[in-house]
């Protein structure tokens, strides 16, 4: 049976593990040639990958205006003609991009432009509405994000959106946002067995939030695979805040640090990847993590999770007393 987990206090129900549409974006590019995205893409691979999502139980995809300046949203849109009543839909607003050019331009918070790009997602999406509308800008001050309010508030009531969130990796702003915002449903931060936020999964539990975790696989660290990344990844030539890779390989200090964890996470015949999907399935009741995909293949071993179900508790201890380790240890990277 498929696990299904709830978007906090809107009442929508999702599946366990959803998937998360940044790499089918394919590339974006910043002004100064960083790459933004994860590289040329099969974008009828990625249609294949999606109804084979749909196949083993997927019901929610969380995309971006901004992933491939507009392109994962026509993908997803295109997959899932159809198949819109069965599947809940999220997406993102606030970056600005150039859709002919694929490149970003900067960031707009006013609510003006949240209805504009509402208007555009759901042109692209092919739909008339989406499930969850996303602030996407992490650093906003409180109370700008505020000023959004009143205008996601009439999107609810006019039935173009059914809830909305902050992806936003700060408790407190998030907390402050929750407090204020009747519809706000879920929060979407950086959350993996490598890097834990106790503080803001206590956050989503106190307003009754879902912890929509972003960055699950730690952007592929957390994975048996590897494969070239070229100067087109993000990953390939990775920003400052992407601390995973450097020079296109895993960061030495990370690897170790995955290396520790592997038995754990694989005791009970999992691979690496279904592990620490599991095990953020374990840490909270909250939890839907969000694995990027390019392939079938990826999709279908990262929904075995929905039948495995969360990492045992012998595991997930075990995992635990590692971390615990290395904390206390002073081990590995902050």
């Amino acid at each position: 049976m498929t696990i299904t987990r709830l978007l906090g206090r809107s009442g929508i129900k999702v599946s366990a593990i959803g998937l998360g549409c940044w790499a089918i974006g394919g590339p974006l590019w910043g002004d100064d040639g960083q790459p933004l995205g994860w590289g040329e893409v099969d974008d009828n691979e990625s249609v294949r990958a999606i109804h084979a999502a749909l196949d083993h139980g997927a019901t929610f995809f969380d995309t971006a205006s901004n992933y491939g300046a507009g392109h994962s949203e026509r993908v997803l849109g295109r997959a899932l003609a159809g198949r819109r009543d069965g599947v809940v839909i999220a997406t993102k607003f606030g970056y600005t991009t150039d859709e002919a050019t694929r490149r970003a331009l900067g960031t707009d918070h006013s609510p003006a432009y949240a209805v504009e790009s509402l208007q555009t997602s759901l042109r692209r999406l092919g739909t008339d509405h989406v499930d969850l509308f996303q602030l996407h800008l992490g650093d906003l001050p409180p109370a700008v994000a505020l000023d959004l309010v009143d205008t996601l508030e009439a999107e609810v009531t006019k039935g173009t959106i059914r809830a909305y969130g902050w992806s936003t990796d700060d408790p407190a702003s998030a907390a402050a946002f929750a407090a204020a915002a009747p519809h706000c449903a879920t929060i979407q931060h950086d959350q993996s067995v490598l890097r834990d936020n106790a503080e803001m999964l206590a956050v989503c539990a106190a307003h009754d939030l879902a912890s929509i975790n972003r960055g699950p696989l730690a952007m592929g660290l957390l994975t048996a695979t590897t494969r070239s990344l070229g100067d087109d990844d993000v990953r390939g030539r990775a920003p400052q805040w992407l601390s995973w890779f450097t020079d296109g390989q895993p960061t030495p200090e990370w690897a170790e640090r995955v290396a520790r964890v592997r038995a754990a996470l694989t005791a009970d015949g999992r691979t690496l990847a279904q592990g620490a999907l599991g095990w953020l399935l374990a840490r909270s009741p909250r939890t839907v993590p969000i694995p990027g995909f390019r392939t079938v293949r990826q999709v279908e071993e990262n929904l075995g999770v929905l039948a495995l179900g969360p990492l045992p508790d012998d595991a997930f201890a075990e995992v635990e007393r590692i971390l615990a380790e290395l904390r206390s240890a002073g081990d590995g990277p902050a």
